[in-house]
């Protein structure tokens, strides 16, 4: 097995986890190094902790972490055993939810279970308005009883959530002092999310409970195993320190996507294109979102079927990635995903006995070249993706494995295809004329089709591409937000400055005094009775921009209605570093396909084979230009470049494909 060489020790570590591969990028002096390695699902922290040693990351490094922990916790249903305190009455409001069905035409329709089940949610007495008022006083007693009632339930957290707590948070204050003292773990609505809507902020609460003690232990390992200063990224592009990001893990759930969002965003503007399908395809599963200048951005949305109600930005994951595991239901059909082999045992081709995949499906059609993955350190037996897709042939009713992965890539590409639909047309937005950036370990292996299906203008392949997510976690600025509901009248400037400044103020806290950053006030708006707002900067004419607005969103507006503001947000950040500023110095590939010496290779499409050129980075740099069919290779990355498609390097180092004649 060849051993990489170690690299001098890096100033600034971007590190991304996936249930495949752990990605990292370093920058050392002007120079980036970038590398995979296998992830260790069932301790995480084992790949980290060795990519940093191999970086020989010191005391002064500092190390940007997107951690799917908390994701994959709340996934796999493994979080902690929780108890809930809520207002007396109260006590199922988690499991009523709202009255959307999740399947509108299923007779027996079957909703997520609680995390909370009934026997572990307690009542305590006592009640707040909704403009703060104390409608029943919270005594001693009542937190003795609560407190007696809950340790007999023996749970590992204790979720705090009052009916009405956004506006008056006294209640949720004087209980969770009087947990704490009693030594448990708790988690506060008031703390993590003070706004309206009682079940989104209870579900949020329950679920930042239940992830706490997992994360936590997580985090601690891994701080424990490096001297570098860590820093977590958060779903809404930020960081936080572990011990933040161990108090309200709820925020991680989405700090990957985030990271590589924030990157790809950056990669289409620099090749001029401002509206952007960003597919990230890794190897268990497929992040997309849409881009329109600035980066979507939502307040709330469910994760595994449970709400969220805090700041993130809008990125649609769907089970279906490298991983993904190929099979053939009960009546016949072919299915692919969500179930991923992940890193152990991996897909056929890794010769550990998996199932067959995606991944072994492209080394079917010959769209992944050579030999050995890993750097070399693991043969690619191609031979037993070959076995594994004759199989799924056979069960699909005597199809040759050939036959069986042009199935298994056209099932995968069909659902990625409505994922990158849920966030463009079914929101409104026109795909066409868009650039597509394709990313992560096997984005650029599907690109092409993707992107002439929904009639993209380009496609986008950056230099590590492979890695891209953790560049971008590398990359990032320093962010803080923090929000709180109001509900005001738009119209009363001078009540919704005086609650922009306790927020703004908040926001300059956790900034200090070195930092140097900008600060933007936004405000959820809606007319008063309406069940949902729009997101306005807030400022002066908030009123007559919201009519404006609601007009260009909605196709009508009512001047004539009061407007109040819901809530309202201050976002502070600071500038981030180009994600594109400099060129690699050495790549370790581990995880890669190794591609050098290959300058042809056996490629099916359409139903035939044809010979196409395969180009490493070197060789792509030479000619500048590529023409399909063809294969390009990168540490970490593949990009398969179909008949029909032509492509330009860009001054940035970025590949430009477009289809028709170049």
């Amino acid at each position: 097995m060849r051993r990489a060489a170690r690299n001098p020790p890096a100033s600034v570590v971007g590190v991304d986890t996936g249930g495949t591969f752990t990605d990292f990028v370093a920058r050392s002096g002007g120079a980036l190094v970038a590398f995979k390695l296998p992830s260790t699902p069932r301790a995480p922290e084992r790949a980290v902790l060795a990519g940093l040693a191999r970086l020989e990351a010191g005391a002064a490094s500092r190390v940007r972490h997107g951690s799917t922990v908390a994701t994959n916790t709340l996934l796999e249903r493994s979080g902690a055993r929780v108890a809930l305190l809520t207002t007396a009455g109260f006590e199922d409001l988690i499991e009523i939810a709202r009255q959307d069905r999740p399947d509108l035409y299923a007779l027996r329709t079957r909703r997520v279970e609680p995390l909370v089940p009934s026997a572990r949610r307690v009542g305590v007495a006592e009640r707040i308005g909704p403009r703060g008022e104390v409608l029943e006083r919270l005594t001693p007693a009542a937190i003795r009883r609560a407190l007696r009632a809950a340790r007999a339930r023996r749970p590992e957290t204790i979720a705090v959530g009052l009916l009405h707590a956004y506006a008056n948070p006294a209640h949720e204050r004087a209980i969770a002092r009087a947990f704490r003292r009693a030594g448990f773990t708790v988690s506060v609505s008031s703390e993590l999310c003070p706004e309206i809507r009682e079940y989104e902020r209870f579900a949020t609460t329950v679920t930042n409970a239940y992830l706490m003690p997992r994360v936590a232990r997580y985090l601690g390992r891994l701080a424990a195993g490096t001297r570098a200063k860590l820093e977590i990224v958060l779903s809404h592009g930020g960081v936080a320190s572990p011990s933040n990001a161990a108090r309200e893990p709820v925020r991680q759930l989405l700090s990957g996507p985030a990271a590589g969002l924030a990157a790809a965003r950056e990669v289409a503007r620099a090749c001029g294109f401002a509206r952007t399908l960003t597919l990230d395809v890794g190897g268990t599963s497929t992040d997309c979102a849409f881009v329109d200048g600035e980066l979507p951005r939502r307040r709330a949305r469910e994760v595994a079927g449970f709400p969220v109600q805090l700041p993130l930005l809008d990125v649609h994951t769907v089970g279906a990635g490298g991983g993904s595991i190929a099979r053939v239901d009960a009546g016949g059909l072919l299915r692919v995903g969500p179930q991923s082999a992940g890193a152990d045992p991996g897909p056929a081709c890794y010769g550990r006995g998996g199932l067959a995949t995606v991944t072994d499906a492209l080394v079917v059609l010959g769209r992944i070249p050579g030999t050995s993955l890993a750097d070399g350190a693991l043969r690619l037996d191609r031979d037993a993706s070959t076995r594994a897709l004759a199989g799924l042939g056979r069960a699909l009713g005597g199809r040759d494995a050939s036959a069986a992965a042009e199935g298994v890539v056209a099932v995968a590409e069909g659902r990625i295809e409505a994922a990158l639909r849920a966030v463009s047309v079914e929101r409104g937005h026109d795909p066409r004329g868009a650039a597509l950036v394709a990313f992560g370990g096997a984005g650029g292996l599907h690109a092409c089709s993707l992107a002439r299906a929904l009639g993209c203008a380009a496609v986008l392949f950056p230099p590590h591409a492979g890695v891209l997510s953790a560049l971008g976690a590398l990359s990032g600025g320093e962010r803080h937000e923090r929000g709180r509901s109001v509900l005001a009248p738009a119209g009363d400037a001078r009540a919704i400055a005086r609650q922009l400044r306790a927020l703004e103020r908040e926001v300059r806290a956790e900034f200090g005094a070195r930092a140097r950053y900008s600060i933007e006030r936004w405000a959820e708006v809606r007319y008063r009775g309406q069940s949902h707002e729009l997101s306005l900067p807030a400022g002066a004419d908030l009123v007559a921009r919201f009519h404006r607005e609601h007009a260009r969103r909605f196709g009508f507006a009512h001047p004539d209605r009061p407007v109040e503001v819901v809530t309202l947000e201050v976002r502070g950040a600071t500038p981030g570093t180009p994600v594109l500023d400099a060129a690699p110095r050495r790549a370790l590939a581990a995880g890669a396909v190794v591609a050098s010496g290959v300058a042809r290779a056996r490629v099916r499409e359409a139903g035939r084979w044809l010979e196409a050129v395969c180009l490493d980075p070197h060789a792509l740099a030479a000619r500048g230009a590529v023409r399909g069919p063809a294969i390009v290779t990168q540490s970490g990355a593949t990009l398969w470049v179909p008949s029909g498609w032509h492509g330009a390097l860009h001054a940035s180092g970025t590949l430009v494909l477009r289809r028709g004649r170049g």
